[in-house]
């Protein structure tokens, strides 16, 4: 079924032991027939040679291997020059069906199929390892949903999207865990400690760890809209006419019976569930795999420092040393608590694996109603007691009222709030910015003698009047 729709000989120029040569030279290829501002896909044939002789200049090509399928006077006569390099590579990827040429006139132009282009954009693909988001493969899958469940006769088709940018999403974190798996393995083949630190650090820290795994373990994780996108999509089950509107959509755009469509439907749907359901397993099994080849690497950095050179001299003066001693003279070991054959840190316990914090429900502590009526008190008491020039104004507008004057024997002293007043009645300048507004409306003359207010207050007789 591949070979219906690639040529034969399609891998041929990856076969040999000039390979790396055909792998650069695809690779600036693409940058050729994959560029946004290309809007005719036929490119000139001088264009394509110049940017193969570029990459064969930039990568200092000096010698050929003979290939299976050249002619005996090609295996040899080797290219001499830049210009023979290049138009040997050229013949070999035509040859091979990577270019096809087209003739128009007197120009030849060279294009490739829609099957080779897509197989040389995922070659691309997986030379680069773009890093994943996450996030944005949730929040995809979310906002597709959404449109889908809100216009299920119009956008319905955004359905098919979601399951298929989950299906990528699972098959990602298929290729994150085995990738730690081949990184192990790696690791555990490699005898150099340098090299497995830098091995750890290049390819793991960088490309697993701080791109995929670290965004599982940040307080934005993304699968905090996991239960959003479950829920959503289990009352979709449950709702026969969006369900048979998504079928009716399906059935215009691929074609097909309502019995077929309204499958295809169900499949995407129990598609997303399976996979957002099964994500906390795949994570464990994911944290098993790091937190062993994490262990692996801090065994080795702890004991690179054994390793330093003279230690096997030093050892086998200490032995020596040891061995003219009397056996009576050395204490006999009953343990390794307490008593090492190198040195303290020699006997290590292994790390201990962090276990996660088990969920609790959150509970609002209840508070005695009796504290809340005593904090209600307080803050009553206090705000009968607070001083504000607001209450004082008040107080001296209710005395007023109609009269153009009042003296101090006129005021009335009911409760705390009318004592408070008149007693700073006489000082609001003291109260600030707000005080001094307040006393500037009225006009307070003070006399020799002093009266008796409401039994409470003596004081020197004033008389209070407002300003014109």
């Amino acid at each position: 079924m591949l070979f219906k729709k690639l040529p034969e000989s399609i891998f041929v120029p990856f076969t040999g032991q000039n390979r790396h040569i055909y792998e650069a030279v695809l690779l600036d290829l693409a940058d050729q027939f994959f560029d946004e501002d290309l809007v005719d896909p036929f490119v000139p044939k001088d264009i394509i040679r110049s940017s193969i002789e570029d990459t064969v200049v930039r990568l200092g090509v000096r010698r050929w291997e003979p290939e299976e399928g050249e002619s005996e006077k090609e295996r040899l006569e080797l290219p001499r020059s830049t210009a023979e390099y290049t138009s040997r590579i050229y013949r070999r990827l035509v040859e091979t069906g990577w270019l096809e040429e087209e003739q128009r006139i007197y120009r030849t132009f060279v294009l490739i199929s829609p099957a080779i282009s897509y197989l040389l954009r995922t070659l691309v693909s997986i030379n680069e390892l773009e890093k994943r988001s996450y996030g944005g493969a949730i929040l995809n899958v979310l906002s597709s949903l959404e449109a889908a469940i809100k216009d299920p006769a119009g956008r319905g088709i955004t359905l098919q999207e979601a399951a298929q940018t989950a299906s990528d999403f699972s098959s990602h974190l298929t290729d994150m865990m085995l990738g730690l798996r081949e990184l192990k393995i790696t690791l555990a083949a490699t005898t150099n400690p340098q090299e497995i630190v830098r091995n750890f650090f290049d390819r793991f820290v960088a490309h697993i760890l701080v791109s995929d795994y670290k965004t599982l373990k940040t307080k934005n994780n993304p699968f905090r809209f996991r239960r959003q996108i479950l829920n959503m999509l289990r009352e979709l089950q449950f709702d026969p006419l969006k369900v048979e509107l998504l079928a009716k959509h399906y059935q215009e755009q691929f074609e097909l019976n309502f019995a077929d469509a309204e499958g295809l439907v169900h499949s995407h749907i129990n598609r997303i569930i399976r996979i957002f359901e099964s994500v906390d397993q795949r994570l464990a099994t994911i944290d098993d795999f790091r937190y062993r080849l994490e262990k692996r690497v801090a065994d080795t950095v702890r004991y690179m420092d054994k390793t330093t050179p003279g230690m096997s001299a030093r050892l086998s003066r200490l032995i020596t040393d040891v061995s003219k001693l009397d056996s009576r003279s050395i204490p006999h070991i009953d343990t390794l608590e307490t008593v090492s054959f190198i040195a303290p840190g020699s006997v290590r316990a292994p790390v201990r694996r962090r276990v996660a914090t088990k969920p609790r429900v959150i509970r609002q502590p209840e508070i005695d109603p009796r504290v809340l009526e005593l904090r209600q008190l307080f803050k009553e008491y206090k705000s009968r007691r607070e001083v504000k020039p607001e209450k004082i104004e008040l107080y001296v507008e209710r005395h007023l009222l109609d009269k153009p004057v009042i003296r101090a024997s006129d005021f009335t002293i009911d409760c705390i709030e009318d004592y408070i007043c008149f007693s700073y009645l006489r000082h609001m300048r003291s109260l600030g910015k707000q005080g001094r507004g307040t006393a500037n409306k009225y006009d307070i003359q003070f006399e020799e003698n002093y009266v008796n207010v409401a039994d409470m207050v003596e004081c020197r007789d004033f008389s209070i009047q407002r300003k014109a």
